[in-house]
């Protein structure tokens, strides 16, 4: 039994999140990816930064999990020439460089498609490879609020929020996903492709119903936690402090079993509440109601309260309550790899699973920069020893 993507072979450019988070997604589906840095600019994300918590490389320890590492220092033309060997080796290229960087250092698609006639290129870009505004760089914020799912967020009164890593992520499996389209592709055809993927784009895709919206004349606003046709619908505060509870209840019955459940019966026939299209209309007094009743309840208790009276709730998950979920653990999306430093973390798998083969999931931790260098240059390219030396003496292995 293998996983799905066995015996696949990325060469893996890409930098940040957003690209190598396609390439870690495509890694957990078995393919064999091999990172390629170099120590005059390793990966921005190596470097520790205090996310999660913690001091160190958080991001970089998410995304690089299951990963290779080597050095390869793509100013020197050693360094090119031995990209190029490696990716004649690979099935998948993937790079997330500004549009135009790889053809600058002598690797775009049409050089890589001398040394290997059917791979599939994935570039990760922030507006695609073409067009007036391909020349642009951007991260995660700039993703969100240039394809409008920003504008979209965030409360009625409020400003439009920044979007930062569910935007990367987003980014990152849709170029999987657009990757395992052309691998297939590669299969039924034995042709290459090349694959643009633009942010932005990735982010418009996600407000389709806002888009159908403005071109028949509507404007549509940010909503925060409501719902336009359920009211109560949102996030609701507990009596322990940052605990918060998601209720929504969709149908008339449902709200009277919610009134009944708060011992004020007497809202379930009151006018103001009676109907969804009422509730609606006095939602900021329907969200008070629910509030007050809501602070006063052990988060846990009221949870369940509600889901035994038939209606939708559950606490708002801390990353800490995930982690420690046995449901998570028991099916393996929760798992222990190591991490820089040699300590372990807990780290989120790959969100699906196959019958008739291995699962998906991660079989190494962070890779140390160039850790691998004696598989990959002297298996996979056949370099000795004493090469090895050379290049690395001159600085193409750097």
């Amino acid at each position: 039994m293998t996983r799905p993507l066995e015996g696949i072979r990325i060469a893996d450019f890409t930098v940040h999140a957003a690209g190598p988070f396609c390439t870690h997604m495509l890694s957990q589906l078995g393919a064999e990816c091999i990172k390629i840095e170099t120590a005059l600019r390793p990966d921005i994300f190596r470097k520790p930064h205090a996310v999660y918590g913690r001091a160190g490389p958080a991001t970089f320890d998410q995304v690089a999990s299951n990963k290779l590492s080597v050095r390869l220092n793509l100013k020197h033309p050693e360094g090119v020439a031995l990209a190029k060997r490696l990716v004649a080796v690979s099935d998948v290229a993937a790079e997330s460089f500004r549009a135009g960087v790889m053809e600058r250092l002598g690797l775009g698609y049409e050089a890589l498609r001398e040394v290997r006639r059917d791979i599939v290129m994935v570039l990760v870009s922030s507006s695609g490879q073409t067009g007036p505004d391909s020349h642009f760089a951007g991260y995660a914020p700039l993703f969100g609020a240039w394809g409008g799912l920003g504008y979209l967020s965030g409360y009625r009164d409020g400003p439009p929020l920044e979007m930062r890593h569910v935007m990367d992520h987003s980014v990152g499996m849709n170029a999987a996903l657009a990757t395992v389209a052309a691998l297939h592709k590669r299969r039924r055809t034995g042709e290459g492709s090349h694959v643009d993927v633009a942010a932005r784009e990735v982010a418009s895709s996600l407000v389709g119903d806002a888009l159908t919206a403005a071109g028949a004349g509507v404007a549509p606003e940010r909503m925060g936690n409501e719902d336009p046709q359920r009211a109560p619908h949102g996030l609701y505060p507990t009596a322990e402090a940052d605990r918060w509870l998601s209720i929504a209840v969709d149908t008339d019955a449902g709200w009277r079993r919610l009134a009944a459940l708060t011992g004020r019966q007497h809202l379930a026939s009151d006018p103001r509440f009676a109907t969804a299209a009422a509730r609606v209309a006095n939602r900021a007094e329907v969200d008070g109601v629910v509030a007050d009743w809501t602070a006063t309840q052990a988060p846990d208790a009221a949870a369940a309260a509600l889901q035994e009276a038939g209606i939708a709730a559950h606490l708002s998950w801390r990353a800490s309550d995930i982690a420690a979920d046995p449901h998570m653990r028991a099916r393996g999306a929760i798992v222990d790899v190591a991490e820089t430093g040699d300590t372990t973390r807990a780290a989120v798998g790959f969100p699906a699973r196959f019958s008739g083969s291995d699962q998906p999931g991660m079989t190494r931790g962070t890779p140390e920069l160039g850790a691998h260098e004696e598989y990959v240059f002297g298996e996979l390219l056949g370099l000795g020893q004493a090469r090895i030396g050379d290049l690395i003496a001159d600085r193409a292995i750097y």
